[in-house]
């Protein structure tokens, strides 16, 4: 199954360590396409390397391309593609000189705006097949083995799960999942999911009179929006490992018609979950080794706010018209998240800052009731201008605490208001 195609170490080199940026739970990486500087994420859900979001970039060489269709989680069908081959895709010291690439153009498809950062790819299974992956949350790095000279290290308090692979992607099959279901359940292994976990099945878990769940939109696939219930369950067994009060999403079954090709599976396995240990993947010997790290006892949060807010662009706050004030520019962009500093010339220099809509608004939810709607522009949050956040400390802070209180000032219309809410508990 695992051919020796694909990724290779540089000569010489057994090992390399490469840092990433975690975001909303997702390992993104630096890779060169072509000799073209990207940002993919690390993606052991999909079974192909894809590019897009060709927006942010000024331009990347593909070769050798032909037209195809691709489908995905998501609302709609099939996305146009083209299948290109014979690329050079660079990752740390790692390289694969005859890469195939799935890219797509469908402008709809941008994981950037809703991550706060530049995101032009993901890749999984290419990436993968021919290492020993160690992925540290903590550290924020991976460590890139080969499995030829690769010695693991005696670990007491490690797990190792065995691998099952189907169209390319890893299943791991656990026991006693559930408090009182001692049935199996096959996951997806997803690294490339920011949940904590996926269950295609809800019965048993959802009760519609307690009510211990609520509606939400739960992501963004290759064919558009993702939507169905988040609930948590009081634990949840991973081999020895026991966590409590697990975040979960179960996918209404329109969005599943895509990718359910594996008839066995039952669900995900994804980063909020994976965050949690150190995770050593080993394709070839079709195993996957969790150690727990820091990360391991922090609390599943959930939206509590109800807003899905996303990155729509730039804009101008600052224009300086001499060179002593572009220093003071740069000075300002070191103190500012997200903010970019371009120098036109010697005279002019301008200062840009992201731009933050509101995409998504749960119904009943404190900023629906609040009157908060999709489309508005955030201009601060709790007093503080909105540009001076990463969109995913905006993330975090509506996922802290119930009770916490926002204050968002927004733009509708061209007419600014501040609208207040509370975080509230729902389940």
């Amino acid at each position: 199954m695992l051919g020796q195609s694909g990724f290779r170490l540089s000569e010489e080199v057994k090992r390399t360590k490469i840092k990433f940026e975690l975001v909303n739970n997702l390992v993104v990486l630096p890779v060169k396409v072509n000799g073209t500087p990207l940002n993919f994420i690390l993606d052991s859900g999909v079974n192909a390397t894809i590019l897009f979001a060709f927006k942010e970039v000024d331009s990347v060489e593909i070769k050798n391309v032909k037209p195809v269709k691709l489908k995905g989680l998501g609302e709609g069908g099939s996305v146009d593609a083209l299948r290109s081959e014979g690329n050079l895709l660079e990752i740390g010291e790692t390289r694969n000189n005859l890469s195939t690439l799935y890219v797509i153009f469908d402008e709809d498809l941008d994981f950037s705006t809703r991550m706060g950062t530049s995101i032009n790819g993901i890749i999984g299974f290419d990436f993968f097949k021919n290492f020993i992956v160690k992925t540290n949350y903590v550290s924020k790095s991976i460590s890139v083995y080969d499995p030829a000279t690769y010695v693991p290290k005696k670990c007491r308090k490690c797990e190792t799960f065995p691998l099952v692979f189907n169209q390319r992607k890893p299943y791991v099959t656990l026991r006693d999942t559930f408090s009182g279901d001692p049935s199996e359940h096959v996951l997806l292994v997803d690294s490339g999911s920011s949940d904590a976990l996926w269950l295609f099945d809800q019965s048993g878990h959802i009760d519609s009179i307690q009510k211990n769940f609520f509606d939400d939109f739960l992501g963004l696939g290759l064919s558009g929006n993702v939507y169905g219930k988040r609930s948590k369950l009081p634990s949840f067994q991973f081999g020895s490992f026991g966590l409590d009060n697990v975040k979960v999403a179960f996918p209404d079954a329109r969005f599943l018609e895509n990718i359910r090709q594996f008839q066995e599976r039952d669900g995900s396995i994804g980063g909020d979950l994976l965050k949690r240990f150190t995770v050593t993947m080993d394709y070839a010997g079709k195993k996957m080794t969790l150690k727990k790290n820091a990360n391991f006892k922090t609390p599943f949060h959930y939206n509590m706010s109800g807003l899905v807010i996303e990155h729509d662009g730039m804009v101008l706050i600052r224009n300086f018209e001499d060179q002593n004030n572009a220093t003071i520019s740069n000075k300002r962009e070191q103190e500012t998240n997200g903010m970019v500093t371009i120098n036109l010339g010697t005279i002019v220099t301008k200062l840009l800052a992201p731009r933050y809509v509101i995409a998504e608004v749960r119904k009943d939810s404190p900023a629906d009731l609040a009157g908060l709607k999709i489309g508005d522009v955030v201009i601060n949050v709790n007093g503080k201008s909105a540009q001076r956040y990463r969109l995913h400390e905006l993330v975090a802070m509506f996922s802290s605490e119930a009770g916490k209180k926002i204050s968002l000032q927004i733009e509708r219309n061209g007419v600014r208001s501040t609208l207040k809410f509370k975080l509230k508990k729902v389940i």
